[in-house]
């Protein structure tokens, strides 16, 4: 029906129709698919939670005189950053945690501060400390740094995340008789309460379940910014099986995503501590869906009451990668504040925003509409699922 070229050309115009995944849910209630397909041309989504596989590249500068940080050591407000890089450049992830950081040798720990933590610091205009030694080459003959910056004092520092943005994910219990600390929160015994992270109907991998608009190029909100998706991200497995309505009945696919961390919001990147596990970084993600079919808002109609997450055990299950699923549960259920399974009403809890997924669904919108953000056509489109393409766990030896 549509293109990417003529959807952008009526937003130059002026004429584009832009909704919230939110919004076009609605509208699916009472119009046509073949109406809300010839009339809409961009649906926009959004989430907002914990993301650990984040981080950002950074690049100093030279100092007076030389120093060849890469294979020294390099620490940001006590964060150690990886080195291994070029003289002046380094990684620092999102889990990083300073060295003297008691951990969890009094369990629970409590992981004040880390990456995840520093990113946002940075962003936020902060100033943070930087401590760098280094061997010494006959090029870069000193040893030794310390000095103040800014991120308006860095040459770069772009925000690369590995893995973002997960197509469906676990909601978390425990069967166990002791209380539990994990990425997915704190877990009560004998399924005290069920924790989950995702936008549901809001969230852009459920609203294109098999990335036919999304691909490497495609430009996205990430972080109170514009970026762009880099490449599928790790643990991407678009194998998983499939509801009749498309969406993947587990963890899934995944985005590699990457952008200029200098015009980014720490509204947007804000530093996380999950008690008795360790840091991370929730992140701010929008995608466009270019409507150009009324397959695709088939796809984007698809409610929170059709969208299941598998149930899990991570008191012994998922530690001991059974791949024991206990059910199913909808976003809607969910949503509601409890479920009923196994024969009991449990609280439940999210780890990412909705508020905060609707607020970037509605930024992305007015972007779009304003016409100073255009949609890109991906370079190319990811493996699909019967590409043969899977995610392959450890080997142990």
């Amino acid at each position: 029906m549509k293109t990417i070229k003529e959807i952008n050309e009526r937003i130059k115009e002026g004429k584009a129709v832009v909704v919230t995944a939110d919004e076009v849910v609605e509208l699916a209630r009472t119009a046509p698919v073949k109406k809300i397909a010839k009339e809409v041309d961009v649906v926009t989504t959004g989430t907002f939670g914990p993301m650990c596989s984040s981080g950002v590249f950074l690049n100093f500068g030279h100092s007076k005189k030389r120093i060849k940080m890469g294979g020294g050591r390099v620490y940001l407000n006590g964060v150690p950053a990886y080195t291994g890089l070029a003289a002046v450049d380094v990684y620092v992830g999102a889990t990083a945690i300073p060295d003297d950081d008691p951990r969890n040798s009094e369990h629970p720990g409590e992981f004040k501060y880390g990456g995840g933590h520093l990113i946002e610091d940075l962003v936020g205009g902060k100033e943070v400390e930087v401590v760098g030694s280094a061997y010494g080459t006959d090029c870069y003959p000193n040893k030794g740094l310390r000095t103040r910056i800014t991120i308006s004092d860095l040459n770069e520092a772009i925000l690369f995340n590995p893995r973002n943005c997960y197509q469906n994910y676990n909601v978390a219990v425990n069967l166990s008789d002791k209380t539990i600390y994990t990425y997915m929160g704190v877990l009560k015994p004998r399924l005290g309460n069920a924790n989950y992270c995702s936008a549901g109907q809001l969230s852009p991998l459920l609203k294109d379940p098999y990335l036919k608009t999304i691909g490497f190029g495609t430009r996205i909100f990430l972080g109170g910014g514009v970026g762009y998706v880099a490449w599928w991200g790790t643990q991407y497995n678009p194998s998983v099986k499939r509801r009749e309505n498309g969406i993947p009945v587990g963890g899934a696919a995944t985005l590699a995503l990457i952008g200029d961390m200098k015009q980014m919001r720490p509204e947007y990147l804000k530093g996380a501590s999950l008690t008795g596990y360790g840091t991370s970084l929730i992140v701010g993600i929008g995608i466009p869906i270019p409507v150009l079919n009324e397959e695709i808002i088939k796809w984007v109609s698809v409610t929170d009451e059709e969208i299941y997450a598998p149930i899990v055990d991570y008191s012994y299950d998922y530690p001991n990668s059974t791949g024991n699923v206990l059910g199913s549960v909808s976003y809607g259920e969910l949503k509601s504040g409890k479920i009923n399974f196994m024969g009991k009403s449990i609280p439940t809890g999210s780890l990412s925003s909705y508020k905060k997924a609707k607020e970037i669904a509605g930024i992305l919108k007015e972007w779009i509409k304003s016409g100073e953000f255009l949609l890109t056509e991906p370079i190319f489109y990811f493996p699909g699922q019967d590409s043969g393409y899977k995610f392959k766990p450890m080997r142990e030896v």
